[in-house]
């Protein structure tokens, strides 16, 4: 509760399409003596750049002729086990979100106990739909939260910046831009409100389809209102001087991270086609 130790989650691997979890090429070797030898190359491992991190829940295959979700464990493994390196940051058009960042980690030869298991082997996609629903919903707020924000700063520029002979909200079409901008945060507000209550009501499997809405909603009206903001803004908006590009960048991601919009409009498709999408 203190916050002096924090995890991270190795999951996705710069070798395969990791948006399919069942592409995951990571392996988990029983060993002769006991318990299990990791071997695998992870990116985008959140946290683990963090020095309070001192535990991964790294995701590999224990049993690759098995069902393909029934392939992939996961276990959970120190940080300072041999055979565990950090190799690098890997960067967001630049930023390196320090000090949680996003790590490159490399695992080799890793010795890790048999207990070290979560729920048993064959169960780490099982685990993977169950944290992804809620973390999904987690990345939505953010995404509100940078947009209300860039509103804040929009909204005080328009009031203060003076241009051809009036404030910047004394041009309609600026206006207008600033009305649009809110009409997106409040739809996208109001996606991920519902996906919560779902959430709460019925558990993430009913919640499924309102998740996957507000997944594809939020970060797209995000990245959408922080564009018009950054314009508003002029060079500042593009330069370090405002918090606008660094959450550009964010919002450009959420767009890729737990589920590409892709996948996710792939699945309210096929809920719709069985009258399941509705909220």
């Amino acid at each position: 509760m203190a916050g002096e130790v924090r995890s991270c989650f190795a999951m996705t691997e710069p070798a395969v399409a990791s948006s399919d979890a069942t592409n995951i090429e990571s392996r988990i070797h029983a060993h002769p003596q006991g318990g299990y030898v990791l071997e695998g190359r992870k990116w985008w491992t959140s946290g683990a750049c963090d020095p309070r991190c001192k535990v991964a829940i790294f995701m590999g295959k224990t049993d690759p002729s098995a069902p393909a979700h029934r392939q992939q464990s996961m276990i959970l493994v120190p940080m300072d086990t041999p055979g565990v390196t950090v190799v690098r940051p890997v960067t967001v058009f630049g930023y390196d979100d320090a000090p949680h960042g996003h790590a490159e980690v490399h695992f080799e030869g890793v010795r890790v106990p048999a207990e070290a298991v979560l729920l048993g082997e064959g169960r780490g996609f099982e685990i993977a739909q169950g944290r992804l629903g809620p973390g999904r919903l987690h990345h939505c707020m953010r995404a509100v939260g940078m947009a209300e924000r860039a509103m804040e700063m929009t909204r005080e520029r328009m009031a203060t910046r003076k241009a051809f002979g009036s404030v910047l909200a004394g041009h309609g079409a600026l206006l207008q831009q600033l009305a649009e901008m809110r009409i997106q945060v409040e739809g996208a507000r109001l996606a991920v409100l519902n996906a919560a209550h779902q959430l709460d009501l019925h558990g993430n499997k009913v919640a499924r389809p309102a998740i996957a809405i507000a997944k594809v909603v939020a970060p797209r009206a995000a990245q959408a209102v922080l564009d018009a903001a950054i314009q508003v803004h002029g060079g500042g908006g593009v330069s370090g001087d405002y918090v606008l590009a660094a959450f550009f960048a964010g919002a450009r991601v959420l767009r890729l991270a737990d589920g590409p919009d892709e996948v996710h409009l792939r699945d309210i498709g096929r809920m719709e086609m069985k009258g399941k999408a509705r909220l």
